[in-house]
């Protein structure tokens, strides 16, 4: 297993961090995703330096370089044994990934908007929230598994299962209007995604 920590600049592991990615060849940087994206891949420069060579295992400081602003951007990492750049680059973008389910959380389940002043009451609103998010991400999940979207349809995601249930639960007497609605939406979805990934394509080919 992999571990990815992203550090600050001035983070003890290396010293002159900056100075030491400006030093790097050309050659030590490859153009990697991090992961998709609703607008297209998350494509970066990374290059990585091996630090700590006494302690156990593999440590390296990663850097990801913007490709268009040169901002930078630190990790450090630990493998028992020697990984491929990619893999860290892949648990790199796990954070994307982290913070998209913060942000559902808060949106879908309401995580963040109790108004309670005790740890007991905040600890019962919080696992009743993250029980309902935890609801909507296997609902998708199975859904996608058991029935694949339609072409030309992106699949039902946690936003759509929980806007189609409260109308459904509420006024179930518009439930054939709205799923019209919900596969419009995807549909839409779907044709919007698409236009990025190859304006993308086009323009950082």
């Amino acid at each position: 297993m992999s571990y990815v920590l992203a550090v600050a600049k001035d983070h003890r592991a290396v010293t002159g961090a900056d100075a030491l990615a400006k030093r790097l060849p050309p050659r030590a940087w490859q153009r990697l995703s991090a992961g998709p994206g609703a607008k297209g891949h998350r494509w970066y420069d990374w290059a990585w330096v091996a630090i700590d060579p006494g302690r156990p295992g593999c440590h390296w400081l990663l850097i990801r370089r913007h490709r268009r602003t040169r901002e930078l951007a630190y990790y450090r990492c630990y493998s028992p044994r020697h990984v491929p750049l990619a893999t860290l680059v892949k648990v790199a973008g796990i954070r994307w990934t982290t913070e998209e389910n913060f942000q559902a959380s808060k949106g879908l389940a309401g995580v963040d908007e109790h108004q309670v002043r005790t740890w007991a009451a905040w600890h019962r609103w919080v696992t009743l929230a993250m029980l309902a998010l935890a609801f909507l991400t296997v609902a998708a999940v199975t859904e996608r598994a058991q029935q694949p979207p339609a072409a030309g349809m992106i699949p039902l995601t946690r936003n759509e299962i929980a806007h189609l249930a409260a109308v459904m639960t509420t006024q179930p007497a518009r439930a054939r209007h709205q799923l019209g609605w919900s596969a419009w939406r995807r549909a839409h979805q779907h044709r919007a995604r698409a236009c990025h990934y190859r304006h993308q394509a086009a323009r950082d080919p």
